[in-house]
């Protein structure tokens, strides 16, 4: 059985937002944005206070049909930058759609700043009004950022300037990882490629490898610190200006999750560190016949794995198989993403490494990117994927202001697609070989999402601690990063010189801050979740669905109260870990 090559893999079909970059189609709607912003800060501008419940759902409504039009265009070149980040119209095209959409975004941000600053009884007095309580969780969630507001001018010029600092500088990270090649075996490859040869079945080759990636970053590593010091101070002097006391609170806020949620969950994953991740890791160098592995060893194959190619038909019909086993509905939504064109599947030069689902607009669909080379981690990558995508579109129906939800429960449907996924492969298999595989193999991708995330969380924290003090050196970088990993990962691994750079790569440090927690939450909070299915609780199908359809008008309190849950108890994250630990339990037992 072979995988079928790049050129046959399906690509996505974004003409289903506009035909072209230049089309007549994109340039109305920049236009029609543009007048209704204009008119809309005209209208409303400095008036809040002082309009009625009825004119004020109305702003409400023309506010959000903004946004789906500029999310829109935004989207577009976002997507176009996405599939190829070296061709340089299409950078030109995304930089200018950025201006332009900053531009008009400035324009009517006085809408959140005003809401902002209205009394709460003068809130709850238009709150009476119908349309607008249909908005209150949406205000509700604005006004979470009310006590760390600036002034108006000041919101706006960061605004504005945001396209000629941090943007520009993840813009700078992009291109310049889209463009490093990686000498191997006399060519040189990409990032995607690269990474793909570091779970070879062939040591040797993952070795070369590590090495060859380790050195290219390390080539290079003055840039990536100097974009990431640079970041980080951005960072620590918006925060500063706005009251905000420590780096990660800005994210809790945006994930609207308490900070005693977030270091509950920190806490617990270290405090297990040993038992998670330095026992199975262990357990591991004694299936590969040694005391220590080399670094590169982490995602290798079992020594018993066959290392076989899943053919990318097979992969979605085992993701759609699971999806549907769990639910019809979910498959059927799913299944539209290959029907349609909604994914675009193949690794190329230029395209962005590694795998996401971007929601567009509610008035659009999502699309999905990935980077498929055929592994069993691949398909799982799909089913995580898909799981975003079929949140997104269930989600739609909230509106372009409600549909998002905070990045912590935008992860429960993607890993609670790869717990359906992996659960039906595991029990479709007969051979106790495969299953011992196939089980070391879930034990590795939750660690990576559970383990490796805190731990990278934490290496964040420490760098912008550390940076407060001053610039930092790439050594210094390097050395807070060798701590980490060595206190996450355990004794069983020798790290040699060139890993000190593999923090380079990770584009969540550099986009988005502290992302890094929302994997391991969600992970944790599927572990218990999966728990609550697998105990037949009534009407389970129907809640989840409800609750991904829910989209981001409620909390993970009331999202999680019909499945008797709640995040803010202690023991919550301990049940999640113990999904974790059980199953290396298991293959403790079998050898």
């Amino acid at each position: 059985m072979t995988i079928q090559t790049a050129e046959n893999l399906p690509t996505w079909d974004l003409s289903h937002l506009y035909s072209a970059p230049d089309s007549t189609e994109l340039r109305t709607d920049l236009a029609k944005g543009k007048t209704m912003a204009e008119n809309f800060a005209k209208i409303y501008q400095g008036k809040l206070a002082d309009i009625d419940g009825a004119t004020f759902a109305k702003a409400l409504t023309e506010f959000e049909e903004m946004e789906d039009l500029l999310g829109r265009v935004v989207s577009y070149a976002q997507l176009l930058y996405a599939g190829d980040n070296t061709d340089g119209a299409i950078a030109q095209f995304y930089q200018n759609m950025q201006e332009e959409i900053t531009n008009l975004s400035s324009l009517i941000l006085f809408f959140t700043l005003e809401i902002n600053k209205l009394e709460d009884a003068t809130l709850e007095k238009l709150f009476e009004d119908d349309g607008v309580a249909k908005y209150k969780s949406w205000i509700m969630d604005v006004r979470v950022h009310r006590p760390y507001q600036l002034s108006d001018d000041m919101e706006r010029l960061l605004m504005e300037k945001s396209v000629s600092g941090k943007r520009a500088w993840n813009r700078l990270f992009d291109e310049t990882m889209a463009g490093l090649r990686f000498p191997f075996q006399g060519e040189n490859v990409t990032n995607s490629e690269i990474l793909d040869k570091m779970s070879s079945k062939d040591g040797a080759v993952r070795k070369e490898a590590a090495k060859s990636f380790g050195k290219v970053l390390g080539d290079n590593i003055r840039l990536f610190s100097l974009i990431t010091n640079t970041l980080a101070k951005d960072k620590a002097t918006e925060d500063q200006w706005r009251g905000l006391e420590r780096p990660i609170s800005a994210r809790n806020l945006s994930n609207l999750v308490e900070d005693e949620v977030v270091e509950a969950l920190i806490g617990s994953v270290k405090d297990n560190y040993a038992d998670l991740a330095h026992r199975y890791y262990s357990l591991k160098a004694k299936w590969f016949g040694v005391d220590k592995m080399d670094y590169w060893d982490r995602n290798a194959p079992l020594p018993e794995d066959d290392d076989s190619l899943v053919p990318w038909d097979k992969a979605q019909e085992t993701v759609l198989k699971a999806y549907n086993s769990f639910d019809p509905e979910m498959a059927k939504i799913g299944k539209k993403f290959f029907d349609q064109n909604w994914i675009d599947v193949p690794p190329r030069a230029g395209k962005d490494s590694g795998a996401f689902a971007h929601p567009v607009t509610p008035s659009a669909h999502p699309y999905i990117l990935l980077n498929y080379h055929g592994k069993v981690r691949d398909v799982m990558t799909l089913a995580h994927e898909l799981g975003h995508g079929v949140h997104q579109v269930l989600a739609a129906k909230q509106g372009a202001l409600m549909a998002d939800t905070p990045l912590t429960l935008a992860e429960t449907a993607s890993v609670f697609g790869e717990m359906l996924t992996f659960r039906s492969m595991l029990d479709q298999e007969t051979d106790e070989k495969k299953r011992r595989i196939m089980l070391a193999g879930k034990v590795e991708d939750m660690l990576n999402t559970v383990v490796r995330q805190v731990a990278f969380c934490d290496f964040e924290r420490r760098v912008h601690d550390e940076r407060k003090k001053g610039e930092l050196t790439p050594d210094q970088i390097g050395s807070i990063w060798m701590e980490v990993q060595a206190e996450s990962l355990g004794p069983a691994f020798r790290f040699d010189e060139e890993y000190k750079h593999y923090w380079a790569y990770i584009p969540h440090f550099i986009h988005t801050p502290f992302y890094v927690y929302a994997y391991a939450f969600g992970d944790c909070l599927v572990n218990s979740l999966y728990d609550v299915f697998q105990s037949g609780h009534e009407g389970f199908q129907a809640k989840y669905l409800e609750m991904l359809s829910a989209g981001g008008t409620k909390r993970h309190k009331e999202l999680l109260a019909p499945f008797g849950l709640d995040a803010s108890d202690p023991d919550f994250w301990k049940r999640g870990l113990n999904v974790v630990s059980g199953f290396i339990d298991e293959l403790e037992d079998v050898l």
